[in-house]
């Protein structure tokens, strides 16, 4: 009887020793500290939460002071598209399929990564669902203008409402491929969502109403202002449906399907259908390859963009692990996020405004050089056995902040340096880098140690905005003697450069 007992305790131990590795391996739950982090006194959960919220109410103020000054010395009431009834009537058409759609993928962002660990995903696993996203947005992205020019621009925006409320629903399930396949189709309609509203919108504008083509710019212009107001409230809905009526992180993908269709009603009730000029799709990309090794600036401009989107693409999938487990409430912190990237656009305009005058390369090196001191903070911040949540949190607002500065800069520049006629072409060869290395930054995160991995992927990422910073420091020295590369002097300035006889 007693070799029977022994060998009982003996698969006993066993057991109990096998259900303590698995507890180690599994990521830690909402609020329950890693265990390096363990019975730290210095970092209660409250701490993170009052943090969270702070940064996100004083965001939030200075963006408000800023877009207020900003009125003041806009552009009047009375200019010619506020006094037309039948444009505003027009915009305001687009905007009730548009904003939902974006509000609709908002929604999404907070709580992706904490969905995937609710499901008991380890952290290896769930990087392989974000390269299926990353994978499958750089192939849609390269056959998606030719796709919705053939398929019909108000059909594509049905279509995206449609792909995406399936994407939503299938977080429902905790399987693992039909989560793989639901990233493919976010990858599908994310495609979708960045290129059939816009084409919809100008075609209809200048094809069907006649409206000068100076107006289209006054209607993306207020439908980004509202993109970041949305951003900034998605955060605060999703965590209301997720942490305060405890629906849990598949919540905010829920009340997600509503809104997508809405969008999609609207759509077939309101718009008309159009279709683009039907294009080779190797041609475009032939002409593209040709105007981007034909052109320096075209070349730095898509080694600047390929090497800092890549580093902000790993960010996006990084910020859960590194917050989450000190109590962050992570609609919040995406909400702070937002209003960080929001006043990094309001800064860019008031820096390039008359008073100030600063060219957008300026402040595109700025932004390489925030994103650059942001990473080598967080190799300090998220050293195992030390990590700071605090710091952390101020590196990645550093990050979003230079994202407003950056998008714009990159806007006027891009549009400066490549023709019309090639922009398309140029994008699709410009993404191809961009997603291959944030694919291969989450690959290498997939075979890591998962407590050094993280610090080591942001070291990684500081020496890529490096790189990035040498690029722009070559476009810096090239726009001094490239009128194109700059803003047009204002006349007093011109005045004072010209020579005098």
């Amino acid at each position: 009887m007693a070799a029977p007992a022994a060998a009982g305790a003996g698969r006993k131990r066993k057991r109990k020793r096998e259900r303590r590795r698995r507890e180690r391996l599994l990521p830690p739950l909402r609020g329950s500290p890693p265990p390096s982090a363990a019975g730290d006194a210095d970092d209660p959960p409250s701490a993170m939460l009052l943090a969270s919220y702070s940064a996100c109410a004083l965001l939030l103020a200075a963006c408000l002071v800023l877009e207020l000054a900003a009125c003041r010395s806009g552009t009047p009431a009375a200019a010619p598209h506020h006094a037309n009834p039948a444009f505003r009537r027009f915009q305001r058409g687009y905007y009730r399929v548009y904003l939902p759609a974006l509000a609709a993928d908002w929604l999404q962002g907070p709580y992706l990564y904490k969905l995937y660990q609710h499901y008991r995903f380890l952290e290896g696993q769930i990087a392989i669902l974000y390269v299926c996203g990353f994978a499958s947005s750089v192939l849609f992205g390269l056959v998606s203008s030719s796709l919705v020019d053939r398929l019909g621009r108000k059909k594509s925006c049905v279509l995206f409402s449609l792909t995406y409320s399936i994407c939503c629903l299938v977080k429902l399930s905790r399987d693992y491929l039909v989560l793989a396949v639901g990233r493919v189709l976010g990858g599908l309609s994310t495609a979708l969502l960045f290129s059939a509203f816009e084409a919809w919108y100008v075609h209809e504008h200048v094809e069907r109403y006649d409206f000068p083509t100076e107006w289209i710019a006054v209607t993306f212009s207020r439908a980004a202002f509202w993109n970041n107001v949305i951003a900034v409230g998605a955060g605060g809905t999703a965590d209301f449906f997720a942490e305060w009526l405890g629906l849990g992180p598949v919540a905010p993908f829920m009340v997600s399907i509503p809104l997508l269709v809405l969008s999609g009603v609207f759509a077939i009730k309101n718009w008309d259908e159009n279709y683009g000029k039907k294009r080779a799709f190797s041609k475009t990309c032939g002409d593209g390859l040709k105007c981007l090794l034909s052109d320096r600036r075209v070349l730095l401009l898509g080694t600047i963009q390929a090497l800092f989107e890549s580093v902000v693409y790993i960010f996006i999938f990084l910020w859960t692990p590194v917050l989450d487990p000190h109590g962050a409430p992570l609609g919040v912190v995406f909400s702070g996020f937002m209003a960080a990237s929001m006043l990094g656009s309001s800064l860019y305009r008031l820096a390039v405004s008359k008073r100030y005058h600063l060219q957008p390369v300026h402040l595109l090196s700025l932004a390489v050089l925030l994103v650059f001191f942001s990473l080598f903070m967080l190799t300090f911040s998220t050293n195992p056995g030390q990590e700071n949540p605090a710091e952390s949190f101020l590196a990645f607002l550093l990050i979003e902040l230079s994202c407003g500065l950056y998008f714009p800069a990159m806007g006027f520049l891009r549009r400066k340096v490549i023709p019309e006629k090639d922009h398309l072409g140029v994008m699709n060869w410009f993404r191809l880098p961009l997603n291959l290395l944030a694919c291969l930054g989450l690959l290498v995160l997939h075979d890591s140690d998962r407590r050094t991995g993280t610090r080591s992927m942001f070291g990684a990422c500081a020496a890529v905005a490096l790189l990035a910073l040498l690029a722009v420091g070559r476009l810096f020295a090239l726009s001094r003697r490239d009128a194109e590369l700059r803003l047009p002097a204002t006349p007093g300035q011109a005045d004072a450069a010209a020579p005098e006889p």
